[in-house]
């Protein structure tokens, strides 16, 4: 068969039927990398390169999704919005006939921050993520992963010089019912941990930041807490999960603590 064009017709495999009746759960693309404007709460927004999981269900009668079309709705992705996700997934489930959609994307962003003392600007990587879906209903989770300096109040408590510290890694992600910068919730994170982290410190700002973790000396289980608190008190949440993992500067293996909303009022979390 030819097409109106002369072409011959290629033979559409994946639309074929299928016989096995096994409808799949997801079926898509993963790690797509793309170039991503995203809004900035300091400097009106920054570029960065996010990378990017589309992915539909299959019904039961039919063999294989049109992988291409994930890439194609892609395009119209150029600065991220809730209501930019929510026209993606929405094109999706249109052009590929499917009753849910499916997103997940990570990547890197800047904080520029002020160390403590000598007030040099320097910039700070974290990570920010993004999940949504849309079937019946539509939900967007954001999140962060926060590096942060922790401080054993137990080896301070009991040495006669120092104690244990370390990096540890604050991960915060929330469900919301307005607009939640990942500015905010990095303060949160910074907020909980025994210090900050600065990419810049000169002498001065090495001598504060070492005297600060050691006078706010935190278990990671402390920080999780710390952060839970912080986030009830937030009315624009809905929803929220807390993990921390600390890796740990005199064991060869990580300490880590998690909580979601629903655990301080004796009910599970629904977050996977």
């Amino acid at each position: 068969m030819e097409s109106s064009t002369g072409v011959k017709a290629l033979k559409d495999v994946q639309s074929e039927r299928d016989e096995r009746r096994v409808p799949l759960k997801k079926v898509g693309v993963k790690n797509i990398e793309w170039p991503l404007k995203v809004l900035d709460k300091a400097r009106g927004h920054q570029y960065t390169v996010a990378k990017i999981s589309l992915s539909v269900d299959l019904r039961h009668d039919v063999r294989g999704t049109h992988m291409s079309r994930f890439v194609e709705v892609l395009n119209n992705l150029e600065m991220l919005s809730p209501a930019a996700l929510l026209e993606i997934l929405s094109e999706i489930k249109e052009k590929l006939q499917a009753e849910k959609s499916y997103l997940k994307m990570c990547f890197p962003y800047f904080l520029w921050k002020e160390s403590p003392v000598s007030r040099l600007s320097s910039p700070l990587k974290i990570q920010a993520l993004v999940e949504a879906e849309s079937g019946i209903k539509s939900t967007i989770t954001m999140g962060v992963k926060v590096p942060v300096h922790t401080l054993c109040p137990c080896s301070k408590e009991i040495s006669e010089n120092g104690a244990h510290n370390q990096r540890a890694v604050v991960e915060i992600y929330v469900r919301s019912k307005k607009m939640i910068w990942f500015e905010d919730l990095s303060e949160i994170a910074e907020k909980s941990a025994s210090c900050p982290i600065y990419t810049l410190l000169k002498r001065p700002d090495e001598k504060f930041v070492t005297e600060m973790a050691y006078s706010n000396a935190k278990f990671v289980e402390d920080v999780t807490r710390d952060a839970a608190l912080e986030l009830e008190k937030d009315e624009r949440i809905e929803w929220y999960k807390v993990q921390v993992t600390s890796f740990e500067s005199i064991h060869n293996h990580d300490a880590f603590a998690c909580v979601e909303k629903g655990w301080l009022h004796g009910a599970d979390g629904d977050f996977a």
